[in-house]
């Protein structure tokens, strides 16, 4: 009898995890789900590319592209392109502005055994001495006292974008020239002829 005793104990036991099993299982879900978001995404950086490059333009980029990226996307430089000083592994920024050079070609003087110098020759000579605007490059602007090169990328490109200046007042157009440095810098400048 005792056998017997112990067999209906271990079927009720056995009889009553089943059943605490089988409640688990079929009971509903408690709380909410989980829902998993989409990994930001980081926005393409936007250059603006300029100079001696096949298609001078704005440009978007991958983030942590780099300089050789932002030149093979405006179709490589120019035949004319002074590329030499330019650090292709450089990293771009957003917002960034490049101006690929153009080189300046040496020329030889009369004396045979004189050593050659690098000038600047513009195609078009207005008055000796003055820079012209209108086709004056980087440098040639920068050289002016109070235009540094952000300034002088100014000129160009506002002259890329509205024509050649018709007068030296209308420098003052251009973003960051004011009546002041106008006035410093009017003697030394001309618009052509």
């Amino acid at each position: 009898m005792k056998k017997a005793v112990w067999l209906v104990l271990w079927g009720v036991m056995a009889g009553l995890l089943g059943a605490g099993v089988l409640w688990l299982i079929s009971r509903a879900p408690h709380g909410e789900s989980i829902q998993l978001l989409p990994a930001p995404t980081t926005p393409p950086l936007v250059i603006y590319l300029t100079g001696a490059v096949t298609a001078p333009g704005v440009y978007s980029l991958p983030p942590g592209s780099r300089m050789a990226d932002a030149l093979d996307a405006a179709g490589g430089v120019t035949d004319q392109a002074d590329a030499q000083n330019l650090n292709l592994a450089q990293v771009l920024t957003d917002g960034q502005r490049i101006q690929v050079p153009e080189k300046v070609f040496p020329t030889q003087t009369s004396a045979p055994d004189a050593p050659a110098r690098s000038i600047i020759v513009p195609s078009i000579l207005s008055t000796p001495g003055l820079i012209n605007v209108n086709i004056a490059n980087q440098a040639e602007l920068e050289s002016l006292p109070e235009i540094g090169p952000h300034l002088a990328g100014e000129i160009i490109a506002y002259r890329e974008a509205n024509g050649p200046f018709e007068t030296v007042d209308e420098l003052l157009d251009v973003p960051g020239i004011g009546p002041a440095t106008l006035e410093v810098i009017r003697d030394l400048v001309t618009v052509g002829d």
